[in-house]
């Protein structure tokens, strides 16, 4: 079965960008999304379809296909409080806040008293990016799957 609309897809990947490796599943569990569904950068959404199980490859993302160019004028203040995932800060750490759009990814550039600085750019934002993708297994969607907008792993959901 290929990878298309409404499958189900498990892989590992490796992410690295031109200083090397950043990021790789094989030391987690690896990746199980519903194709079609937001969640996945886009480039490499577009680079899976058509693949299926036992297929390798590798994709080379420019930043506009990732993770999009940095946004010069990205840093805010925050109250230090809002910043959660770790309880004493310092920059360069990666922070979790909530917003109006929901739960956001930001880095912390500097850590006053009450207030941070922080840069809400992605961390990987204007960074040309290689993915090696290994895919394991692909599948049609249950009907479940479909309605919840996502893939279920072993045992269903649990929500």
């Amino acid at each position: 079965m290929q990878i298309a609309k409404n499958t189900v897809v498990q892989f590992h990947y490796t992410l690295s960008d031109a200083t090397g490796v950043l990021e790789s599943s094989h030391d987690h569990q690896p990746v199980l999304y519903l194709h079609g569904q937001p969640g996945l950068v886009e480039g490499l959404v577009d680079a899976m379809e058509g693949h299926a199980t036992g297929d390798t490859f590798s994709v080379e993302l420019p930043m506009d296909k990732a993770y999009g160019p940095r946004e010069e004028n990205a840093l805010q203040k925050v109250q230090v409080k809002h910043l959660h995932g770790a309880k004493k800060w310092k920059p360069g750490m990666v922070a979790i806040i909530q917003t109006e759009e929901g739960q956001r990814q930001v880095t912390v550039v500097k850590v006053g008293l009450s207030q941070a600085t922080v840069d809400s750019n992605h961390p990987l934002a204007g960074k040309d990016l290689t993915f090696e993708v290994e895919i394991l297994s692909v599948r049609e969607a249950s009907e479940d799957e479909l309605a919840h907008g996502h893939a279920h792993g072993d045992g269903g959901h649990q929500h």
